[in-house]
């Protein structure tokens, strides 16, 4: 790997990790020689590197659920399993590395710590106090740092060697080029129930019999499991909780800013680099001399880069007082931001808004009431297990707790009542005649307990009971079967040399049809089907009620040598390239993996997963 790279893959996963990852965890004591989580081969997997990749995990599903979330729940959607595999992966290039004698000196090692900014001072020299500052608050000694520098480095000479010359074959992209481009015009006409020959009749006993039979799949019932099942919801307690008035009051209080806003203004601010030119632009405009979109264009900017959304006056600073003056919408200023002079536009004034106490009286009481709720029944599921444990059955269960007694056929196609619920639904999925009820968590704060009763195989429903759906089905199977005749006379006389002007049918043309091209009202088969036609063939496609009669007019081919296609093919061959060099060292890492070995410490990851809340 060249060095202005290796440089700038230090700086961002390096600081990443070590930096912006946790300064804490390199501070905690996780007990006696615990130093790893593992090992590659003869490679240690550290536990600080573990824990820093996973509070760095987590940190960013944070950002983007803008919430805590707590590492049990990151567990379930399986983050500190997907940061344990690519230490793993990492680990492995690195005891490959070693293995193979690749590493490098200390001049390197030196090279790519002075790279670092964090480590600089004011002056932007290399600051020797901010570098052992920063590795102390990251749990490092220097010569680990170091030492870790110069094995990532190794694995990342290692890397270069195995992807710095992959490329994509120019055939390869020609021939996708010319295959995804290619080009095709036809001229089709739709016919419908409306173009028979004669209205469709209304079928006999025999028919829908022989349709019911024919099509048995459609109208055969999935797997049912007879279940009994015991719930209790925070609904079902809600109206039975009484919420004092000084705890209403505190949550008012508590959520003031939802309930009370005040007047709100859309507004854009353009900066300018001095007061100077922010008066000049601003004369310009009261002039009538240009607009402030022309100003906004004038400085290289979109009206999306300029946008505040909608403020109020205390967030406008110094500008506030100006704004919030119009009346109207209109541009103020110059007025001082954060940034410098600035220009203001408003927009839309949004009015102030406010819901008294007594008006989210119920709202806040339901909110109280249903957090209470799932707290009794948190409360409630150590007594529950104990019942069962102890021999309760469901029916025995609704009558002493305030659980509810249900009972439901279910299969995949029923989402109702209880099987509402995902939580219902997968468990459901798995349940067995031989499983102990035991309490599960629904996602509102709810649980439930059930019972597999019996579980009846697939059945077909008797004609009597799907007849209107049997009737409605034979009617589209017919009306498709009569269209294709007389869709497949029509293509006959076209493909004998008839006029297509002349069949009688609305015509549509489409010219310039891509393979990823799409026709409003036709099936998904229509595109795939017009490229595998030959030209000035009509072929008839069949859909739902309905048939297509369709010719191929003509098949264009790209230039591959347009500047168009060249810049198009450029781009699809490095984005195949690094997807090529991603594979190989994916395989490469899983091979390097395998021929090592690899052993987990859960005792030590369960340590590092003790420290997270």
């Amino acid at each position: 790997m060249a060095k202005g790279k290796t440089s700038q893959f230090f700086v961002w996963i390096l600081l990443g990790l070590l930096i912006v990852g946790l300064a804490g965890f390199g501070a905690t004591n996780f007990g006696g020689n615990l130093r790893s989580v593992g090992q590659v081969g003869e490679t240690e997997i550290e536990l600080d590197r573990y824990a820093r990749e996973l509070q760095q995990e987590l940190r960013a599903l944070q950002a983007q659920a803008g919430r805590a979330i707590p590492l049990a729940e990151a567990q379930q959607l399986g983050i500190d399993q997907s940061v344990l595999q690519r230490i793993v992966a990492q680990t492995a290039l690195e005891n490959e590395a070693a293995s193979l004698g690749v590493s490098v000196g200390d001049e390197v090692v030196s090279q790519e710590i002075l790279s670092i900014p964090t480590f600089r001072g004011l002056d932007g020299a290399f600051d020797r106090e901010a570098y052992q500052f920063t590795l102390e608050q990251s749990g490092l000694s220097i010569a680990e740092f170091e030492e870790r520098i110069r094995a990532e480095t190794a694995s990342q000479i290692l890397t270069g060697a195995l992807i710095g010359g992959v490329t994509t074959p120019e055939l390869f992209t020609d021939t996708l080029y010319a295959y995804a481009r290619e080009e095709r015009d036809i001229t089709w006409a739709r016919l419908t129930a409306l173009d028979l020959p004669e209205p469709l009749r209304s079928p006999t006993e025999a028919d829908l019999a022989a349709h019911h039979d024919e099509n048995a799949d459609l109208f055969t019932l999935p797997e049912t499991k007879a279940i009994t099942f015991a719930w209790l919801t925070p609904d079902m307690l809600i109206d039975a909780i009484e919420v004092d008035e000084a705890a209403l009051r505190e949550m008012y209080d508590d959520r003031i800013d939802e309930f009370v806003q005040p007047e709100r203004r859309l507004v854009e601010r353009l900066v300018f680099g001095t007061e100077a030119e922010a008066a000049e632009a601003k004369a310009a405009l009261d002039a009538g001399e240009t607009s402030f979109d022309a100003l906004v264009a004038g400085r290289g900017l979109t009206l999306a880069d300029i946008d505040l959304g909608d403020v109020s006056q205390a967030e406008l600073d110094a500008a506030g007082a100006a704004v919030f003056a119009l009346s109207e919408p209109g541009v103020v200023g110059p007025a001082q931001s954060s940034l410098g002079p600035a220009l203001f536009r408003m927009n839309a004034i949004l009015n102030a808004q406010e819901t008294t106490f007594e008006e989210a009286r119920d709202e806040l009481s339901r909110a109280i009431a249903a957090d209470r709720a799932r707290r009794i029944i948190a409360d409630s599921i150590t007594d529950i297990d104990d019942l069962l444990a102890g021999g309760f059955t469901l029916e025995e269960l609704a009558d002493e707790t305030e659980m509810e007694l249900g009972q439901i056929d279910w299969r995949t196609d029923v989402a109702e009542g209880i099987a509402a619920y995902q939580d219902f639904r997968l468990a459901a999925a798995e349940l067995s005649e031989d499983a102990f009820p035991e309490v599960l968590d629904l996602d509102d704060g709810g649980i439930f307990a059930m019972r597999l009763d019996e579980t009846r195989p697939p059945a077909l429903q008797p004609l009597d009971e799907v007849r209107t759906d049997v009737t409605a089905n034979w009617q589209i199977a017919e009306t498709t079967r009569l269209l294709a005749v007389e869709a497949g006379r029509i293509a006959a006389d076209l493909n004998s040399g008839a006029e297509m002007a002349g069949i009688g049918l609305r015509l549509e043309v489409d010219r310039g049809l891509t393979r990823d091209a799409f026709i409003l009202a036709t099936p998904a088969e229509f595109i795939p089907r017009v490229f595998e036609m030959e030209i000035d063939r009509v072929e008839v496609i069949e859909d739902a009620g309905q048939v297509f009669v369709v010719r191929l007019d003509a098949v264009r081919t790209p230039d591959p040598d347009a500047p168009e296609a060249q810049a198009l093919k450029a781009a699809f061959a490095e984005e195949t390239a690094q997807g090529l060099a991603t594979d190989l060292l994916g395989a490469f890492s899983a091979a390097a993996t395998a021929e090592a070995g690899v052993t987990i410490d859960r005792a030590a990851i369960n340590a590092v997963h003790a420290q997270f809340p």
